[in-house]
């Protein structure tokens, strides 16, 4: 029997929600390594809407389950309703979703709050020693919620202009947790904690080097689990 892995969603479209490529590569991934996946999201009203062709605001109001069932092809649960004693291990791609819906960062930085599904789901799977895979921005979450582990967002300075975010890595520090410098296509694996994390987007880097650096969160993650 695979592993039985969730996929926690943060929205559709990567400026208020999910990246897209992110999740797809996510599930292409866990669908190779024979995972059986059920999707989640919060059921809660998003942040803001963005007009993804413009990059501006949109004045609407989208809710954060009904437009990640988009990306799960309308087969998705309320994450109210995730058990973790139902799965062996749980992944959260990026897109700014994660650092709007799932948490405030995109607003407060280090001195966010996190949803409180998303920190109930972390700290269930943390209790349990059951692995945690993170990519793009969403290992701020675990850094939040678990002062003192290791992630990684890629590099903790703007390499050749490829990781625009750089200062995210400082933040981290910031929480008391330990920032791993790794490439696109590398992942950390936090042995204490069980917490596997990769860049992703958070590098400036052609698609398949972010396809295949979640392959390497994947395939740690299903070891673990």
């Amino acid at each position: 029997m695979g592993k039985r892995v969730a996929v926690v969603l943060a929205g559709c479209g990567v400026f208020d929600g999910s990246e897209i490529h992110e999740a797809s590569a996510a599930l292409v991934h866990l669908s190779r390594g024979g995972a059986e996946v059920k999707i989640f999201a919060p059921n809660i009203e998003q942040r803001d809407v963005v007009n993804h062709l413009k990059g501006s605001p949109a004045e609407e109001k989208r809710n954060v389950l009904v437009e990640s069932a988009r990306l799960a092809r309308g087969n998705i649960q309320d994450l109210a309703e995730l058990k973790a004693s139902e799965f062996d291990a749980v992944i959260f791609p990026g897109g700014f979703g994660v650092a709007k819906n799932l948490c405030s960062w995109a607003v407060d930085g280090k001195d966010c709050t996190v949803n409180e599904h998303v920190n109930s789901t972390l700290q269930a799977f943390h209790s349990a020693k059951k692995p945690i895979g993170l990519c793009c921005i969403s290992p701020v979450l675990a850094a939040k919620v678990f002062p003192g582990c290791e992630v990684t967002v890629g590099q903790d300075k703007n390499v050749d202009g490829r990781f625009p975010d750089a200062e995210t890595a400082s933040a981290i520090a910031e929480l008391g947790c330990k920032h791993v410098c790794k490439n696109v296509n590398e992942s950390h694996v936090d042995k204490g904690n069980k917490i596997v994390t990769t860049c992703a987007f958070m590098c400036k880097a052609p698609l398949h080097e972010i396809f295949d650096g979640i392959g390497t969160m994947v395939q740690e993650v299903l070891k673990l689990a």
